[in-house]
């Protein structure tokens, strides 16, 4: 739990958690008491927003340019993270989740998210298919939830009641807010409706409001889906000769409509995306059978972050990846000076490292261009922090700083995903892709930990990847007994590879 800090809180997060050996006992009695008594005090419901401009060169006198930041007494996030493992433990007793979920969930990231996705649109490009894939836009999901319709759900499908029950009643009703910014402060208002923002259990009661979305998507068998947070994508794939159904897509999206609306979320079609996968010969085709409920498909979209393109080649990502990193490195270059050689290092991997390594484990099988621009905003951030001129040769630069290339750096992504995978640390999503190889001459490769290798034409799935790249490894490499030490290792293994002696 981050130790942020609200104006509102009386002690700092850091005092309070130095002090803890001191008022440990009275803070545990708050807690016991808040829990068997079905109560959360009202200091603990008072949120304080502060207005942040979304980007500095935006209208200030525009209320739309502002992003409402909302935080919470530190201490009241110490008892809703008591609620929320106790929380999370009885959904998963109860076998109470999405598995496709997974915003604010350990092992998950929008990273598994997107590997599961792409891995799917690209199996089906390698078999012939065309793919449509849609972005759900919901309008501030998290604001309008309806508090009596969760609390029924918790007890019609959790099985929560009693105590617990009046606790989370009173967690999310009564709730109000100040504004604040460094020159004014509103009148305290109340919150009738949505999970608080800024909070531990908001994230968590959210995913299970629309566990019932889940239901409605999976009762067609046809098409895929995936969530984080609130951001929902649907993707289905068929043969070119398959279109007429694009009609159980647009079915599944009017009946996911209609349940939000029922539900008292809103459903955003003006930004609502769609991204269509297929020969440029049949998209119009494919853009008029789902018109009734889908826009016009537009050449990339945002997805968590990444860019997707209709033939899945993620150039476009690369270009703005470029793009920004480049801007970066030349507000870095002005304050070079200023800053010591260890400081410059972290700036550089805070604003540059960061950007390349963002779900770069997607990026396997770019193309050569893609991977010569990320290679060359590597080799330039090296050059600034070593002051090596642009004529340098750069291997020895990398190999001085124990940096690994681009495209080792991709691998060493892929590979420590794949381990989790198979060591019951990653999600079960990903871990379903994996099979180990056995024939039925020989069954050494088992316990040499060797994968399938499924037959496609491409490389660029991560279930034909990573089976490549781990049965490559050394044996002991892929035995390691901990993620930690099998990092340590595979880092070596890869830098001899780089840079050979």
């Amino acid at each position: 739990m981050k130790l942020s800090s609200c104006s509102s809180d009386i002690l700092t997060p850091s005092v309070l958690v130095g002090s803890l050996a001191s008022i440990s006992p009275s803070l545990l009695t708050i807690i016991n008491s808040s829990l068997s008594q079905g109560c959360v005090p009202s200091y603990f419901k008072n949120a304080v927003v502060t207005p942040l401009l979304k980007k500095p060169n935006l209208d200030a006198s525009s209320t739309s340019n502002f992003r409402p930041i909302s935080k919470l007494p530190f201490i009241s996030k110490v008892l809703e993270k008591v609620v929320e493992t106790q929380l999370r433990s009885w959904f998963s007793k109860s076998k109470i989740s999405d598995p496709f979920q997974s915003g604010f969930l350990k092992q998950h990231s929008t990273e598994t998210a997107l590997v599961r996705v792409h891995n799917d649109l690209l199996m089906a490009a390698d078999a012939g298919k065309c793919s449509v894939m849609v972005l759900l836009d919901l309008s501030a999901a998290f604001d309008t939830v309806d508090h009596n319709v969760l609390l029924n759900r918790l007890k019609a499908l959790a099985g929560i009641s009693g105590s617990a029950l009046d606790w989370l009643s009173s967690y999310l009703t009564n709730r109000t807010f100040t504004v604040k910014s460094e020159t004014f402060s509103s009148d305290t208002a109340s919150l009738t409706c949505g999970v608080p923002q800024g909070s531990v259990l908001g994230p968590l009661l959210f995913a299970f409001y629309i566990l019932p979305l889940a239901g409605i998507i999976q009762s067609f068998p046809d098409i895929s889906y995936h969530i984080y947070a609130d951001d929902i994508q649907l993707y289905m794939s068929f043969m070119p000769h398959q279109l007429d159904r694009l009609a159980t897509l647009v079915l599944c999206l009017t009946q996911i409509s209609n349940w939000l609306s029922s539900n008292f979320l809103v459903l955003n079609t003006n930004k609502t995306e769609t991204l269509i996968a297929a020969p440029p010969e049949l998209q119009p085709k494919i853009e008029q059978e789902i018109a009734s409920f889908c826009p016009s498909a537009k050449a990339n979209i945002r997805n968590l972050g990444v860019i997707f393109d209709p033939a899945l080649s993620l150039d476009s990502h690369v270009k703005t990846i470029s793009r920004s990193c480049f801007f970066q490195l030349r507000n870095i270059s002005k304050v070079r000076k200023l800053v010591s050689t260890a400081d410059l290092e972290k700036i550089i991997h805070a604003f540059v490292s960061s950007r390349l390594d963002y779900c770069n484990a997607l990026f396997t099988g770019l193309s050569k261009t893609s991977l010569s621009r990320l290679q060359a905003i590597q080799n330039a951030a090296a050059r600034l922090l070593t002051k090596s001129s642009r004529r340098a040769h750069i291997t020895p630069v990398l190999q001085s700083l124990h940096w690994l290339p681009v495209e080792h750096r991709i691998q060493f992504k892929v590979l420590v995903l794949t381990y989790r995978a198979l060591n019951n640390q990653a999600p079960s999503y990903l871990s379903e892709l994996l099979s180990p190889h056995t024939t039925s001459r020989n069954l050494r490769s088992t316990s040499e930990n060797l994968l399938a290798v499924p037959r496609t034409k491409g490389d660029r799935a991560f279930q034909t990847i990573a089976p490549r790249l781990q049965n490559s490894l050394p044996s002991n490499l892929r035995h390691s007994n901990t993620v930690e030490v099998f990092k340590n290792h595979l880092k070596t293994h890869l830098f001899i590879q780089a840079f050979p002696p």
